[in-house]
């Protein structure tokens, strides 16, 4: 699925990476515990999270997730856009709850972590 799809399921506004709207995610987990990120993402996912810090930034960089989408209307600071920027990861943010974003892409066929054996 790519970005831009992402984009229109969850109505999401990109913060900031929009030249990389045609990039694909190969699956998607929804996590505020950026230690349950670290023990349970793959590489190439799409991670949908409240945190708004840089660590989840940082965090997102150490497992290879392609992009962060942020629910519930959360926006994050400029450190964290600067952050993300640096490192060439796609931001964007949803009004929608985890629980929601999350099924809207699973019902659109983004598969969860859990589903998926991958290796990069």
């Amino acid at each position: 699925m790519t970005l831009d799809q992402v984009k229109t399921i969850l109505g999401a506004e990109v913060i900031s990476g929009s030249a990389n709207l045609k990039m694909e995610v190969k699956m998607g987990c929804g996590s505020d515990l950026m230690s349950d990120v670290l023990a349970f993402i793959k590489s190439d996912s799409l991670l949908l999270t409240g945190l708004t810090n840089p660590q989840a930034v940082r965090t997102a960089e150490m497992v290879d997730v392609k992009a962060i989408c942020f629910v519930r209307g959360k926006r994050p600071g400029q450190d964290t856009i600067r952050l993300a920027e640096s490192k060439g990861l796609p931001l964007l943010m949803t009004e929608l709850p985890m629980f929601e974003a999350c099924g809207r892409l699973y019902r659109a066929g983004l598969p969860g972590c859990s589903e998926l054996k991958w290796s990069p």
